[in-house]
């Protein structure tokens, strides 16, 4: 059964926002065609934080039409479905990723297998975007 909700910070919601590593963030092209991107993310409590490539297409694309969805890969048998459909926004003078609260805590054992340091994150992703849902559709 699918569940269509305003956006409602569930048990089954907070668990991918604060658990998944990677989330499928679609924006639409100028032209009006969906672009699914996987993305790292951070969760804040009211907020989705993505980092977008500093020469990336989600800014233009944001720039363009700032509805957006975010979401999460299912359960085991196609259940544990989440969608998240909200507003997106470039932040200037956002902080860079590494000082993101949050996001090296999740980030630093895949940036350090990628044999990586922080910095390099902080250069080649240096546009935050926030998204702020506005509604949520699951299937539990």
């Amino acid at each position: 059964m699918m569940v269509h909700m305003g956006f409602e910070l569930t048990e089954q919601i907070e668990r991918h926002l604060i658990g998944d590593q990677i989330a499928w963030l679609t924006t639409v092209t100028p032209s009006g065609w969906p672009a699914p991107r996987p993305v790292w993310f951070v969760w804040d409590g009211s907020a989705i934080h993505v980092y977008s490539l500093t020469s990336g297409a989600k800014q233009r694309h944001i720039a363009a039409n700032d509805k957006v969805a975010v979401h999460f890969d299912s359960g085991h048998g196609g259940g544990d479905i989440v969608v998240i459909s909200g507003r997106a926004e470039v932040v200037p003078g956002a902080p860079p990723p590494s000082r993101l609260p949050g996001l090296l805590d999740k980030y630093a054992p895949a940036i350090e297998y990628m044999g990586r340091e922080p910095g390099w994150y902080d250069e080649e992703y240096s546009v935050a975007l926030r998204v702020t849902p506005e509604r949520a559709w699951t299937i539990p």
